[in-house]
């Protein structure tokens, strides 16, 4: 059966047997109360038919066929994972699988799979493989200098690009830039800053590593935390950044575990390479007692780590109330630019933020003067059930204590190392930059049960990274979906071609948890092509939270609708929250906010995709930073002042696009031709207005408008056609 081939069922079924279905047959009904309420949703006429192969599945004799098991174990492991929801997914992909197998015809079949073959993605990059490129692989410890030594040699070039995985590492490295008086642009998924100072041309651009531009050809680029091309979710976005970006010195920068793989791609990729190794700066001490859940022992400088966003604030609540000082906390969904005011905070010896508190978000873009690294835990829920923090992940982490330098010392000195294209040998072990007092890092827990885990990590070594990350190209899922009617749902042509899909042993395919879910809520939507269906499932949408799910829809509406795109016409926008007076420490409020936030960031993202729709871009980035403020201040337990006024922060939106002389046709756009200026509890703030609403976040950008390629996200096949970019 045709139909049953189509599931993703990765494990060996020599061992499956119909005892295992006859022993979960108490979920039975279940299937068959899922399979009423699909058929309600669905309503076709071979849906029947369909439910009598799935009977039939269950009711044969002793010895079933391969393909029944595989379903028939599909099925059970979705329930045993995702409950009730997973298998009604699993049916609907069923479904559609059924009713391939009964619609293609062979040659269909053979057509498919040879565009499902992505076996050589090498290929993909046709211009960069013209080229004879040299790659320098740093590689050591989290603070071993690996990211200093290439960004001197970045600044030593002619062009340049550096590519980094969060938006706070490409902000700082164009921050670093332009104070240098090297002009660099900044590009992000949600925002593009052009260099500070004035110059005709600008040949160096910070980005974060899914918006690098492949067709672009530049002297050197930096790839950072390399050993994120293994990532389940992200890694294609470092496997096209190394196979594509045009550079004659490619800067790879990352973890001992990549060297094997990234050998093996250097080789396939007809390039050379030279290995860099790195020592740690400052030494690192996994202490041999733990806090015993005391807190009165903690100290200045001390960072608890915390897995949950919901222990993340209790832990801040208890240690404040302990020590009768605030407490600096730092964790994944907080904003970028209130992670680093939060860090600020930290770092600053002047006031009383002696003591972080931060989930694992603190091992990557932030420079800390953390002393002391404290693990409450060594396990952590993945969504499905609780595992094991890696090694990696612990060892990471725990690298952040006695940083060797902050960013504010290195502020205050220069210091000169040789340049990494003439002096290095391949295999050389590289000093420190300058010479300091190291700073001792200390790592222990909270709990006594969980020291010795950690120490055990501190003593190992991770698995090397065996595979790079793959997601098929843009141009493969668009010939891909060709093949079905308007009506298949996109999820189910991204799970088929996930699973038709054929690979080379050196690279995995991508999760497409995220993928699906995005796709199957915006499936309801009239009038979106592939192609903005395609773009959708690449945005930050953060579709795990569900306050989410209706302003993702509205955002999708005006897409298929090319109209209402303005940020006061999405009633799913949340922007009464603006002038909600939240008690004191209400956690409730604060999600409010941060899920406010990331709303308006997914609005950003689109507007640079669809900026005919969604043309109100300077008012959201003004939007935006207010809401910063908000989660600024919910987290300082600062109470907002109340307003005096007698408009709501949306009125006072509203009015800013207001002519200040009325005129006749309300929908001329010469109304935000003007600087306009807006009040919030009756202080004046500046609001950038311009044409276009392509302004900078409380600025009015005076400077040419960057001009981007940005069109379909996903990876790059064709680069004299594509340039794609993904998600931040």
């Amino acid at each position: 059966m045709e139909a049953l081939q189509s599931h993703r069922v990765q494990a060996s079924n020599d061992s499956f047997t119909l005892g295992v279905a006859s022993g979960n047959r108490q979920f039975l009904p279940t299937i068959i109360e899922e399979l009423g309420e699909v058929q309600k949703k669905i309503r076709e006429p071979d849906f029947e038919a369909f439910r009598q192969s799935i009977a039939s599945a269950f009711n044969q004799s002793a010895k079933p066929s391969r393909e029944t098991a595989q379903f028939v174990k599909s099925l059970l492991q979705s329930f045993n994972e995702q409950g009730r929801s997973g298998l009604k997914t699993e049916i609907k992909y069923a479904y559609h699988g059924y009713l391939a197998s009964q619609r293609f015809s062979r040659s269909n079949l053979q057509d498919q799979a040879r565009i499902a073959d992505i076996r050589y993605p090498v290929e993909w990059y046709p211009a960069t493989r013209q080229m004879q490129r040299t790659i320098h692989l740093h590689v050591g410890p989290t603070n071993s200098g690996k990211t200093y030594h290439a960004l001197k040699r970045l600044e030593q070039a002619q062009s340049g690009l550096y590519a980094g995985p969060l938006r706070l590492l490409a902000h700082e490295v164009y921050t670093r830039l332009n104070a240098r008086g090297i002009p660099c642009n900044l590009i992000t998924g949600d925002e593009r800053q052009l260099a500070v100072a004035e110059a005709e041309d600008v040949n160096m651009t910070s980005c974060t590593v899914e918006m690098v531009p492949v067709n672009h050809a530049v002297d050197v680029a930096i790839i950072d935390e390399i050993q994120m091309i293994g990532h389940e979710e992200r890694g294609w976005a470092w496997t096209q950044a190394v196979m594509g970006l045009k550079a004659k010195e490619l800067h790879l920068c990352g973890e001992e575990r990549t060297v094997p793989l990234i050998r093996e791609l250097a080789a396939a990729m007809g390039d050379s390479l030279q290995i860099h190794h790195y020592q740690r700066l400052s030494p690192l001490k996994t202490m041999s007692a733990s806090l015993k859940g005391d807190l009165s022992k903690l100290k200045k400088g001390d960072c608890v780590v915390a897995f949950s966003k919901i222990q993340i604030h209790r832990l801040k609540e208890r240690i404040e109330f302990r020590t009768r000082k605030p407490v600096a906390v730092v964790y994944g969904s907080l904003p970028p630019e209130v992670r680093a005011q939060q860090a600020g905070l930290f770092n600053d010896p002047n006031n009383d933020y002696d003591i972080l508190v931060a989930s694992d978000a603190v091992g990557m873009g932030l420079n800390l003067s953390i002393k002391r690294m404290i693990f409450t835990t060594v396990s952590k829920f993945n969504g499905r059930t609780t595992v094991p923090i890696e090694i990696s992940q612990i060892k990471q982490i725990a690298g952040r204590a006695g940083r060797y330098r902050t960013a504010s010392q290195a502020a205050d000195r220069e210091t000169s190392v040789d340049e990494l294209s003439g002096s290095e040998a391949k295999g050389a072990k590289v000093s420190p930059a300058v010479s300091s007092p190291p700073n001792l890092g200390l790592v222990t827990t909270f709990d006594r049960d969980d020291l010795s885990s950690v120490q055990t990590a501190m003593e190992s070594q991770a698995d090397p990274i065996m595979s790079a990350g793959l997601f098929p190209p843009v141009d493969v899922l668009v010939r891909f979906a060709a093949y079905f009617p308007p009506s298949t749902p996109f999820s189910y042509i991204l799970h088929r071609l996930h699973s038709k899909s054929i690979l080379h042993p050196r690279f995995h395919l991508c999760s497409l948890k995220d993928h699906l879910q995005i796709a199957d809520t915006i499936e309801p939507v009239r009038n979106l092509t592939i192609s903005d269906r395609i773009i959708f499932c690449a945005s930050p949408a953060g579709i795990k939270d569900e306050t989410l799910r209706p302003v993702l829809r509205a955002f999708a509406n005006c897409v298929g609708s090319k109209t209402g795109g303005g940020i006061l016409d999405i009633k799913a926008l949340d922007l009464g929250l603006l002038d909600v007076q939240s008690t004191t420490g209400s956690r409730n409020h604060l999600q409010r906010l941060e899920s406010l936030h990331k709303a308006l960031i997914l609005y950003l993202w689109l507007s640079y995709r669809f900026a005919g729709v969604f043309n109100t871009q300077a008012m959201a980035f003004y939007v935006k930073k207010l809401v910063e403020e908000r989660i600024q201040q919910a987290l300082s337990k600062v109470a907002n002042e109340k307003s005096k006024g007698t408009f709501t922060t949306k009125r006072i939106l509203q009015k800013s696009l207001e002519p200040k002389n009325p005129a006749p046709d309300k929908t001329d756009d010469s109304r935000f031709d003007d600087e306009q200026s807006l009040t919030s509890d009756h202080k004046p703030l500046p609001f950038p207005g311009n044409p276009d609403g392509r302004g900078v976040t409380g600025q009015t950008t005076k400077k040419p408008e960057a001009r981007l390629d940005v069109t379909i996200p996903g990876p790059t096949t064709d680069q004299g056609s594509l340039n794609r970019g993904g998600a931040p």
